[in-house]
């Protein structure tokens, strides 16, 4: 019986683990998501301006603010935006096959405590067969 309580707590340690590292994925998720609706809002603010009527665009390069091509800020966030889009993707596939080893875990979990039952049972019968 101790054999089954140490390889549960083995795998239970394991599955801690995982789940801290899918935790983990799933915060970078948020945070890619967030950085997308931003770039997504500065698009928005983009197509409002009238760079005819004088609107410009200005780029915070450390304490001082320089006038930007409009074409070359637009590029930037289209860049910046298919680049998060791309690490959007890989941090899906890391959480898919997070979750997938997850599900191996709980289910190795179940299987040990099974067979632990199944052990204490026919210790039982066994038991129960010499005293009879």
């Amino acid at each position: 019986m101790a054999d089954y309580q140490e390889r549960l707590q083995a795998v239970a340690g394991e599955l801690s683990k995982i789940e801290a590292e899918l935790e983990k994925a799933v915060e970078i998720r948020q945070r890619l998501d967030s950085q997308r609706s931003e770039n997504e809002q500065v698009q928005v603010e983009f197509r409002r301006l009238k760079p005819d009527a004088g609107d410009a665009i200005y780029k915070l390069v450390g304490p001082v603010l320089l006038k930007q091509e409009t074409a070359e800020a637009k590029g930037n966030v289209d860049k910046r935006i298919e680049f998060i889009d791309a690490e959007i993707k890989r941090v899906e596939a890391q959480l898919q096959e997070i979750n997938q080893r997850s599900e191996k875990k709980r289910q190795e979990i179940v299987a040990i405590q099974q067979e632990a039952q199944q052990h204490q049972q026919q210790q039982q019968t066994s038991a129960e067969a010499v005293s009879a």
